[in-house]
């Protein structure tokens, strides 16, 4: 299996800057509803919270629309994450400093997981991702494995219930395609924005 190794220390002295990583909204309006719905109607399957006038069919309908809009939602983040991962790649392709150390996709996907800036660690904890790691990592995983944000019909029952599940082992094996280096958030840095707040950057700096 390839293992992950560090850059030269010449390289891991410098701080080389990255392309934003901006995330766009991906909810539907009845997105958080079902998501509701969805977590209620779990914590009501296990007998965590009173049963309402719903039989165990409707509970499990509720349960699978829920994890569907789940899938969605992380499914997008995956798309952008992505889309910042191949920005980054071009950008590092320019730089003949960096050409030779094994830096690849999973080099970028790692730091987004285990060593994102502190900046953006607290801008996710304040628009209340708790545990960004396993979003991310989900995200990653579920975007390496659809071309396209799946079809609820096209999906099973099992998928739908432990879909976090398939998607830690897919970034797993994302990460063991190829060799590749480990690089950190001390030497190359990024910004996080949502997309309207960087069109309104970008706005504001055309004005000027």
């Amino acid at each position: 299996m390839p293992q992950p190794a560090e850059v030269s220390p010449d390289i891991a002295e410098r701080v080389w800057p990255l392309p934003p990583l901006i995330l766009h909204p991906f909810s539907s309006q009845a997105g958080p509803g079902k998501l509701l719905e969805g977590s209620k109607a779990a914590l009501m399957l296990r007998g965590v919270l009173p049963r309402d006038a719903s039989d165990d069919e409707e509970l499990t309908r509720k349960l699978l629309e829920g994890r569907y809009c789940e899938i969605r939602m992380i499914y997008y983040i995956g798309r952008d994450l992505q889309r910042w991962v191949e920005q980054c790649i071009e950008v590092i392709g320019h730089i003949p400093e960096l050409a030779g150390q094994r830096i690849r996709a999973s080099s970028f996907c790692r730091l987004l997981v285990d060593d994102a800036p502190d900046s953006v660690r607290l801008k996710l904890h304040g628009w209340g991702v708790s545990d960004y790691r396993l979003v991310f990592s989900r995200a990653i995983g579920l975007s390496a494995l659809f071309r396209q944000a799946p079809l609820a019909e096209g999906l099973t029952d099992d998928f739908l219930r432990n879909y976090h599940r398939f998607a830690d082992h897919l970034f797993t094996c994302t990460e063991r395609l190829e060799p590749f280096a480990v690089i950190h958030a001390v030497n190359f840095q990024f910004d996080l924005y949502g997309s309207g707040e960087f069109s309104r950057m970008l706005a504001e700096q055309w004005g000027e």
